[in-house]
């Protein structure tokens, strides 16, 4: 069966969830091989393993916490020539997708980017994505080469299944390119507790609407009621009501959760695009012209300062 590298998101040996659905779409394709870089990569094996992954290679060099991306993409390029496998699955962060076109480039194969699903076809893997803002949807296969693909996070489910995990050092010899960026320092992120935007499974956004930074608090409310995480319109952010790391959109993140809960956003064609593809939608905009009610599967008309704190009451009620 032919071999499907995974490259894997990781925090000192800590697999993140998009890693895991990467493996369940791998699975699909053939064996799963993973790609573990950096301090802590061999901790990866264990989850991997029981997440279906055949081979762990690793590489823990210190080039790719000291410089950006190319060391990663030079281990990549190593992998796919010693690996010769079906297809490379990365995970659409925007690290992600940097990584994936660097490595397509490198190795003369197409790419595409931001799948929404992924599956065997007659002559090689297609990719399911949501293009244009969400207004279609097509299905796409590379071409030329190794078949290159980042996929969404939340569009695959995380299943167990067991893998040898046997974990094998790849070798890896580094480009002139590899040292071009220093990483020259960094700064840990303030924990809010809430999931991750990206990989969240339910978000609650603010907009215009939310009308100031201190009535936020009732969409952070909602959230912890439902352990969501927060997101914003542009609108919001672009106010000083929110941070930019949470802004939700076409200049912002991308999400596709299973619940996506927008709250005083009139629903612009740059926010649809970094949402749309969410399972279920639900909208509490007091305009019921707004644009967001076209494409939601639930919503309400009415105030938000009055909707958002009974809905929040409720949902805690029923947690109780």
């Amino acid at each position: 069966m032919a071999e499907v590298l995974v490259y894997v998101d990781h925090v000192d040996g800590a697999v993140r969830k998009p890693t895991l659905e990467l493996l369940t779409l791998a699975r699909r394709l053939g064996e799963p091989v993973a790609v573990a870089l950096g301090a802590g990569a061999a901790r990866t094996a264990g989850t991997l393993g029981e997440h279906g992954a055949v081979r762990v290679l690793t590489s823990e060099a210190a080039e790719y916490g000291d410089y950006l991306v190319v060391p990663k993409v030079d281990a990549l390029q190593a992998a796919v020539e010693s690996v010769s496998p079906a297809a490379v699955l990365v995970s659409s962060s925007a690290e992600g997708k940097e990584v994936a076109a660097r490595l397509a480039l490198r190795i003369g194969s197409g790419l595409i980017t931001d799948a929404v699903d992924v599956e065997a076809g007659a002559d090689g893997p297609v990719a399911t994505q949501s293009v244009f803002a969400a207004s279609f949807t097509t299905r796409s296969k590379v071409s030329r080469g190794v078949p290159v693909i980042t996929v969404k996070p939340n569009s695959a489910p995380v299943e167990a299944a067991a893998g040898a995990g046997a974990v094998e050092e790849l070798a890896v010899s580094f480009s002139e390119q590899a040292s071009g960026t220093k990483v020259t320092s960094r700064t840990a992120r303030e924990s809010s507790g809430r999931p991750e935007l990206t990989e969240a499974a339910i978000v609650v956004s603010g907009g215009r609407g939310v009308n100031g930074a201190e009535n936020f608090a009732l969409i952070e409310a909602l959230a912890d009621s439902l352990g969501a995480a927060v997101g914003a319109s542009r609108a919001a952010v672009d106010a000083g009501w929110y941070p930019h790391s949470n802004q939700v959109g076409q200049t912002g993140k991308t999400v596709s959760p299973q619940l996506y809960i927008a709250s005083g956003i009139s629903g612009a064609i740059q926010h649809r695009a970094g949402m749309q593809t969410s399972k279920t939608i639900v909208a509490i905009n007091k305009d019921e012209e707004a644009p967001i009610f076209e494409l939601v599967d639930y919503g309400v008309v009415g105030d938000l300062f009055n909707v958002v704190p009974q809905l929040t009451e409720e949902v805690n009620t029923r947690k109780g």
